[in-house]
């Protein structure tokens, strides 16, 4: 079983939003996302989608981008992004989007088909901008509930995980400035021995970014879709 990541797709099937106005990266970019995970992906293998799934307003407005989504391979786990405003509550989310599992305050452990001994645990949080000197106190307010939910989502992906197991957790903010100081997302991410972050939310030539990041033993990666050229990123294998 392989583990794949993609995030910010942005599709906008039922609203006026297109993407290729910023961009060269973004143009005809789901059909060159299709194009590469028809090719790499098969049925028992997961595809980690980091948030900003939809310009949807409404669950009505997401429908046509989700069920795009669907009809491609994998098992798909999708934690939510700023801009995914169409989002309700877990159980509705679950309802209109049977295809689809999501990380909210909970964790999933999935095990491969092929060596059932082995298995991938799945956490995560939407997250939020790191704070700054100038961060307003509702940001901060929202940055502080992130954490929380985090945490939430981590204990719980402890209480499943088993010897061997490899936890991933997914989130759509970066856990750090440019300077990839330390922060308490970080901390966290740590605390819990998680030995994959994926994160997205980061756009455009001026992001400066390293694609693939070791510190302290975890691997950061980042998997915004127009700076990893609308590929998936492959992140582990089992």
């Amino acid at each position: 079983m392989k583990v794949f990541a993609i995030s910010d797709l942005h599709l906008s099937s039922a609203v006026e939003k297109p993407m290729d106005i910023f961009g060269d990266g973004w143009q005809n970019h789901f059909a060159r996302i299709s194009e590469d995970w028809e090719r790499k992906v098969a049925d028992s293998d997961l595809v980690l989608l980091g948030g900003d799934m939809s310009w949807g307003l409404t669950i009505e407005q997401a429908k046509p981008d989700y069920d795009k989504i669907a009809k491609l391979k994998g098992k798909k786990y999708v934690v939510k992004g700023n801009h995914d405003y169409y989002w309700g509550s877990l159980g509705k989310m679950r309802e209109t989007f049977p295809s689809f599992n999501f990380i909210q305050n909970n964790a999933y452990r999935v095990e491969s088909e092929s060596n059932q001994q082995k298995a991938v645990v799945l956490a995560g949080s939407r997250g939020w901008n790191i704070p700054q000197n100038d961060t307003s106190e509702a940001d901060l307010k929202i940055y502080k509930r992130e954490l929380i939910r985090l945490e939430l989502s981590l204990s719980y992906a402890k209480t499943m995980q088993k010897e061997g197991d490899i936890l991933i957790a997914m989130l759509h903010y970066p856990p750090f400035e440019a300077t990839y100081q330390d922060t308490e997302v970080t901390a966290l991410l740590e605390k819990y021995g998680v030995n994959f972050v994926l994160y997205g939310h980061l756009h455009g030539k001026s992001a400066r970014v390293t694609p693939t990041l070791k510190k302290h033993g975890i691997t950061y990666i980042l998997t915004s879709c127009d700076l990893v050229d609308n590929k998936l990123i492959e992140v582990c294998e089992i």
